[in-house]
């Protein structure tokens, strides 16, 4: 439909725009047609939704309704499901049908059940959250490394569609070569034909995971990421555009491979477990040059030059 829409003429004068209208199929009023915004009301709820999500993300639309109203929302039940759906969000916790896929796509099966993760590019994982702006939302997706918590690459998008999901995986790929197994949610952006295809490119020997129905911490590892993520850069700096949001986030990923100390990692950063146990670590650009192949089996351990 937008196709067939930006040809149309709005300064032809052989073919009035009804004519133009007529012969491609397309409705008048769609032509001039301009999008509702978001309404500061509605904008104000999004980002309280996204942060009571951050802290518990069990929360189903009932008791979402019941905290807006504790905050002076009068809202019901169908407009909190609204607007945590246009926000990507959804209650963590196994039930009946958790994913909705697009119908014409292919859903590929849950290869990580008793799985030991035990290293580097063994398992990457890919998810997509809200990051909220002081005059809107954007939509962040990162590709992350089970093993050492490295994120490999992101994007920021003003809209779902796969397009970023599929650059973060091709820069990803690029730079760290390929992982054995690539786990992703029923999500339609991860799949899509375009996304699909980009792990199952010429060369590319990646086995394809994805969460199964009444899964819910399939992805813990990439939700994780997304709570430290938001407390620890977006709710702190309350960014006003992508712009800006893009160059605080680009920030805030280099502390946080390279500087932020790990718990579960024994006080380690991601990129001195990527890296190896030597107990130093390489630039992104370093990384990329002795990483780079076609498909990972193995991971070796690289000496710091």
């Amino acid at each position: 439909m937008k196709d067939r829409i930006s040809l149309i003429d709005k300064s032809a004068e052989e073919f009035s725009q009804r004519r133009q209208c007529l012969l491609l199929g397309v409705n008048w009023s769609t032509v001039h047609y301009k999008p509702v915004g978001i309404r500061p009301r509605d904008r104000e709820m999004m980002n309280l939704l996204d942060k009571e999500y951050t802290k518990y993300p069990f929360y189903g639309v009932r008791k979402m309704k019941k905290f807006l109203r504790t905050k002076g929302y009068k809202v019901g039940n169908d407009h909190v499901r609204t607007l945590l759906r246009k926000i990507g969000l959804f209650a963590v916790f196994a039930k009946p049908n958790l994913s909705k896929p697009h119908s014409e796509h292919r859903i590929y099966p849950y290869l990580l059940k008793d799985v030991t993760i035990e290293r580097p590019n063994q398992v990457w994982s890919a998810d997509i959250t809200y990051v909220r702006l002081s005059q809107g939302f954007a939509y962040l997706v990162a590709v992350i490394d089970w093993f050492s918590r490295y994120v490999l690459s992101w994007r920021l998008s003003n809209t779902l569609e796969s397009s970023f999901c599929v650059e973060a995986v091709e820069e990803a790929i690029r730079n760290y070569g390929c992982p054995e197994i690539f786990n992703t949610d029923q999500g339609s952006q991860f799949t899509s034909e375009e996304f699909i295809g980009s792990l199952t490119a010429t060369g590319r020997n990646i086995l394809i995971s994805m969460d199964g129905k009444g899964r819910a911490h399939d992805n813990i590892f990439v939700e994780r990421l997304w709570r430290s993520v938001k407390y620890e850069c977006v709710y702190l700096n309350g960014y006003q555009s992508i712009p800006e949001a893009r160059d605080g986030l680009e920030n805030y990923f280099e502390f946080y491979n390279k500087e932020r100390f790990h718990q579960a990692l024994d006080y380690k950063t991601p990129c001195e477990v990527y890296d190896g146990e030597n107990g130093g670590y390489k630039t992104i650009t370093e990384i990329a040059n002795s990483c780079c192949r076609s498909n990972v089996v193995e991971f070796q351990s690289v000496a710091v030059v």
